[in-house]
């Protein structure tokens, strides 16, 4: 059975670093991709990005240039580097995974962890 665990969030100030890790077991890595996706209070859950197999990373226009996605199949793990965070930056952050070719559509992924609360502020 597919399961995903995130760790790494945190409290951090505004221009502070955090590593997201999305660690996956029950499957083998290389066969999917995985998306992080964001849902702060009151708000609809919002792509971040997301990375497939042999693809490129996309990314959403909010983060892009200040966050990096990343993967190693042999760990099973994704990891999402964010940088420079700021205080809208503030969420639940999720990690999906779905079989084939990446998106970030999240209606696409019917695999999901259980979140990590990042929290940015002075």
């Amino acid at each position: 059975q597919l399961q995903l665990v995130e760790s790494g969030g945190g409290l951090v100030q505004p221009g502070g670093s955090l590593r997201l890790s999305c660690v996956a077991s029950g499957i083998t890595l290389d066969a999917y991709a995985i998306g992080w996706f964001r849902q702060a209070p009151g708000k609809e859950r919002e792509a971040v990005s997301c990375l497939g197999n042999d693809e490129p990373p996309y990314y959403s226009n909010s983060v892009k240039g200040r966050f990096t996605i990343s993967r190693d199949n042999a760990k099973n793990t994704v990891w999402l580097q964010m940088n420079s965070l700021k205080p809208e930056d503030t969420a639940v952050y999720y990690c999906a995974a779905r079989a084939g070719l990446s998106s970030l559509n999240s209606d696409l992924y019917d695999n999901w962890g259980q979140g990590t609360q990042v929290s940015v502020s002075s």
